[in-house]
């Protein structure tokens, strides 16, 4: 078959226990709502390119530090 991109992402890790701020806190940061920070920590979206490198920005690490793509070869 085809590759299937994962992307796997250490945003809450971040968030959390490198910078102790809230998802509220963090949404305020970067211009968007609490939800789509729960939706990007959780796995069920994947940000922007511009939303990746405001959050990259805000933990002042690369994009890659925060956002990693796993790929996966199908087989048939």
């Amino acid at each position: 078959m085809g590759e299937k991109h994962d992307v796997r992402n250490h945003v809450k890790r971040h968030r959390r226990q490198l910078h102790d701020m809230t998802q509220q806190e963090l949404a305020e940061r970067v211009g968007v709502t609490r939800q789509t920070i729960l939706s990007i920590e959780r796995g069920r979206y994947n940000p922007s390119v511009g939303l990746a490198l405001r959050l990259s920005e805000v933990f002042g690490v690369p994009v890659e530090e925060l956002f990693e793509i796993e790929l996966e070869t199908g087989n048939g």
